[in-house]
């Protein structure tokens, strides 16, 4: 690892308080050619630009509606593929806070994307004690990670998590105003736990649900992502469906 990434590695004790240096935020949001220039940037690894037909990026970031400037935290950020989109979004008066555990962190990934952008900062905790300062940042997205508050796993470190307080954490660090962006795989009604377990997917009605309960305002969604040969009856890793699930992006906003 570089020295310029430990320097931009944080451990739990700088996580709220390097927050609360968030950058102001610009009234211009991106344009779809913004969105369609992060895409195409040519500092992007193959893996990532592999991955863009499924997830079709450019359309999920339009529907997001980044404006330049803002301060966003990916949280559950994994390898990055989505902090480095947003990072050229927001440009470089932005700030993106890739949140990922310590088991998630690799150099190779999110530490390669943070030596490329220079307003990508990885925050680095475990999943319950993830924080963000109040009012710290424009929006909070999530992608492919809303299910996983419901996950629990020894085997990788997941905790049990408290839902509600983590989403009453999400409701004051966003500022009045701010958005809440979340892609996910659809899955059936039932028990979320026991649905998250057994298939890795959420139903959008839960989200919505738990989202609203926290004080966010649903704003809409776009079906961009919707796959309608998925059943949801499958694990997301299952071969048959991987990459190629149902997924539901919705908005919502924190009352001004």
């Amino acid at each position: 690892m570089t020295t310029n990434i430990r320097r931009k590695l944080l451990g739990l004790a700088g996580f709220a308080a390097l927050a609360t240096a968030g950058l102001a935020s610009a009234p211009a949001i991106a344009s779809p050619a913004d969105d369609a220039c992060a895409v195409a940037d040519p500092a992007r690894s193959e893996a990532n630009r592999t991955l863009d037909e499924g997830r079709m990026p450019a359309a999920v970031l339009d529907f997001a509606g980044f404006r330049r400037g803002d301060v966003v935290a990916d949280y559950g950020a994994g390898g990055g593929y989505y902090s480095e989109l947003i990072a050229d979004v927001v440009g470089p008066k932005g700030r993106v806070y890739a949140m990922v555990p310590p088991t998630g962190f690799k150099a190779e990934t999110l530490g390669a994307v943070a030596q490329a952008h220079a307003n990508v900062l990885p925050l680095v905790a475990p999943y319950d004690q993830m924080a963000l300062a109040p009012r710290s940042v424009d929006a909070i997205f999530a992608h492919l990670e809303y299910h996983d508050l419901y996950f629990v796993s020894e085997k990788f470190h997941h905790p049990l998590l408290d839902v509600d307080a983590v989403l009453r954490g999400w409701f004051a660090a966003v500022k009045p105003g701010g958005m809440v962006v979340i892609a996910d795989h659809v899955g059936p009604a039932g028990d979320p736990r026991e649905v998250v377990e057994k298939f890795h997917r959420i139903d959008p009605a839960r989200v919505r649900a738990d989202l609203e309960k926290a004080g966010f305002v649903f704003v809409g969604q776009t079906d961009v992502l919707h796959r309608s040969e998925d059943q949801h009856t499958a694990n997301v890793f299952d071969p048959s469906v991987r990459g190629k699930t149902d997924r539901f992006v919705l908005k919502f906003r924190r009352p001004a």
